[in-house]
Parts: C-alpha cells; structure tokens; sequence
C-alpha cells in the first residue's frame, strides 16, 4: 500500500452558506462526515486539515485529524484552487520532511463519502496506475438534449440530438465533488486534479449532492435520512 495523505481542504470563508464547513448537519459539523471517513479507510499515515480558521482546526483535532499548520492567505481566498491548497500543503510536509506517494483530497461538505468509497477509490488509483481517480455520476438527463433561451424563446442547443432516444446518446458524467485521489509525483509535475491518465470512480446518484445553496443543504439531509435511517 502506497504512503498516502488524506487532505481535507476547509476554509473559514463561505459566502452562500456562512461558516459551511462546520455548520450542523444533522446534529454534528459537516467536516466531521468526512474526517471519519478518511479515518476509517485505514489507509492513510495522516488525515489533516488545511484551515485558515482557529474554529475549524479545533473541531478538526477534536474529531482526530492533524492541523499542523495553517494556510496561508494566498490559499485562503476566493480565487485559490484546490490545487494550489494542496502543492501547499505537500510543500509544506516537505518542508518537515514528509513526502507521501499519494494523496486523496477530501472536500469537508461531502456527507456521503465513506471509508469504503475512500479505500476502494486509494487502491485503484495504485492498480491501474493512475494519475487520479476521481468519482463521477452520470448525468440523469442527457445534456446532449438541453434547452436554452435566445430572444425570449426556448431553442434547442444542439438540435441534431432532439429527435434522438436518451439510451442512443451517449452516457456523459460529472465529477461528484466530493474527493480526489493523486498519485502525487504526476500532481507535482502536472499541478492539476485532472491528470493525464485519471480514472473514473462510479457513483450512484443517491449518493451525491452538490451542497451549495440552503436548498441543497436541505436535500442532502433528506438523501442521508432515506440511506441512514434513524438519523
């Protein structure tokens, strides 16, 4: 098994939805959901957190994550990518002379991600020999059939797929938000999520929920009631 770090990027600042990472998610901070899966996975030589915000890190320690250190302003802005937190973060373990062969970048508003999807995730990263792995869903309506407006009419944006059945187009999915796993050398070199030879990780659309809008956040409460009852 690879020498692998668990990052889970969370900072202080949310503008649709004030203070996100640790708002109550069925009675417990969100980022705690997925500091225990990354726990549980069991694969990993450290689970930490990159935070900007002294909150954050104390419920991220309290749940059994690392905060070595904080992030600094330049990865804590509205416009730093998850990439520039993480060549952060490796340069700083670097730094403390830590080097890991894999990472696996776990976003701290993902309630359904588990140790099991983590785990399975982390080894075929390493089987295949992937630059990443990420999960995707396939889109429940095909986009090849969508609808936009110009002048005030509805017209189709691609009309050659109208008259075409859903099973006759091709499937086409998007990433699930939720994590990313790196092989870290081809990350260093390449410094980007989508690599060169990444892998796709299937999801099931119960089980993923975009969780920007109060609406969203609403819905994916109701998804966690239905797959955990008793919740």
């Amino acid at each position: 098994m690879m020498n692998a770090l668990a990052i889970i990027t969370a900072r202080g600042g949310s503008k649709r939805i004030p203070r996100k990472n640790v708002k109550l998610f069925l009675g417990k901070p969100i980022i705690e959901y997925s500091i225990e899966a990354a726990l549980q996975s069991g694969i990993f030589a450290e689970v930490m957190v990159s935070t900007d915000d002294k909150e954050i890190a104390e419920i991220a320690k309290k749940a059994g994550a690392e905060v070595p250190f904080f992030r600094s302003p330049e990865t804590s802005n509205d416009f730093a990518t998850t990439a520039d937190v993480i060549l952060e973060v490796l340069q700083m373990y670097r730094e403390r002379g830590q080097e890991f062969d894999a990472v696996c970048c776990i976003y701290p508003t993902a309630p359904f991600v588990t140790g099991d999807a983590i785990k399975t995730a982390m080894e075929t990263l390493e089987r295949e020999k992937a630059d990443t792995v990420l999960p995707v869903v396939r889109f429940s309506f095909p986009p090849q059939r969508c609808v936009m407006v110009k002048d005030g009419y509805l017209t189709a944006k691609w009309p050659e797929y109208m008259p075409m059945r859903s099973q006759d187009l091709e499937p086409l999915y998007h990433d699930c938000g939720q994590f990313y796993c790196l092989n870290t050398a081809q990350f260093l070199q390449q410094k980007t999520i989508v690599m060169e030879k990444c892998v796709p990780y299937y999801q099931n659309e119960m089980n993923v929920q975009d969780i920007d809008t109060q609406e969203d956040w609403e819905m994916a409460e109701l998804k966690y009631r239905r797959m955990h009852p008793g919740k």
